[in-house]
């Protein structure tokens, strides 16, 4: 019962966060662990968990989709499956007391990435222009981190992108999360094929993760902006602390 009211107050808190300022990822893996569910089985089953509420976002933005800069939607596309399928074949080769070294490191990238990310392209957008095919090299590669781990990958994307294209940012919301869905989604097979996801863990999650996502769009009608970012990097700041002592303390 323990177990089951930690999954479900997890998945609801990290439904609400994906939808709200994203990072979801930083409560669902951590809840999957406490439940007593291995790391790299519990990583994959986080992706599972939140791939539903990514597709649905996904979904919603349709009507914005288009190319990126000089880049095509379909050869993005390409190289973030092809990322999305190595990534996910690197977590399925990787022991699980070495995720364990590994995962605090990953969750103090996405953590800066969500305290740094958007000032940091935003500054590299104003001095440097990246050529098409250097950007389509890098996307392969937050393809495999994506399909690995995923966390704040969007925020990567959308700084990579910053320097191929003048548009406001808010505009690439739309080949964002379809690209993001994308690398979740090829990992999600892979993760399925290769039996490591824990169902029973995962379904609870899944439920109360598309509750949590639902309500936490209501809420981003009438919640402060600047609150939200606060507490998802000082939850996200505390979680990496946790899980540096968990695997070096």
């Amino acid at each position: 019962m323990n177990d089951f009211l930690i999954l479900v107050g997890a998945g609801l808190l990290a439904g609400a966060m994906n939808a709200l300022a994203g990072g979801g990822s930083f409560v669902s893996l951590p809840a999957l662990i406490a439940a007593g569910v291995p790391s790299v089985q519990a990583n994959a089953s986080s992706t599972v968990a939140l791939f539903p509420g990514g597709a649905a976002s996904a979904w919603a933005y349709r009507a914005g989709l288009g190319p990126v800069g000089p880049l095509p939607l379909r050869a993005l596309m390409l190289a973030t499956l092809a990322g999305g399928a190595a990534g996910a074949a690197l977590l399925l080769w990787t022991p699980t007391r070495v995720f364990d070294a590994v995962l605090p490191w990953l969750l103090l990238v996405a953590t800066l990435t969500l305290a740094l990310g958007r000032r940091a392209g935003e500054a590299l957008r104003r001095r440097w222009r990246i050529h098409p095919a250097a950007a389509l090299l890098v996307q392969f590669g937050l393809g495999i981190y994506g399909g690995y781990f995923g966390g704040a990958v969007g925020i990567m994307m959308m700084a990579i992108w910053g320097l191929l294209d003048d548009r406001d940012l808010k505009s690439l919301n739309a080949p964002r999360t379809l690209l993001v869905s994308a690398a979740n989604a090829v990992a999600v097979l892979a993760f399925v094929a290769a039996g490591v996801v824990r169902w029973p863990q995962t379904l609870v999650m899944l439920l109360a993760g598309l509750a949590g996502g639902y309500g936490g769009a209501l809420a981003g009608r009438r919640a402060s902006a600047r609150a939200v970012r606060t507490a998802t990097l000082l939850l996200s700041c505390g979680i990496t602390l946790a899980f540096f002592w968990r695997a070096y303390g």
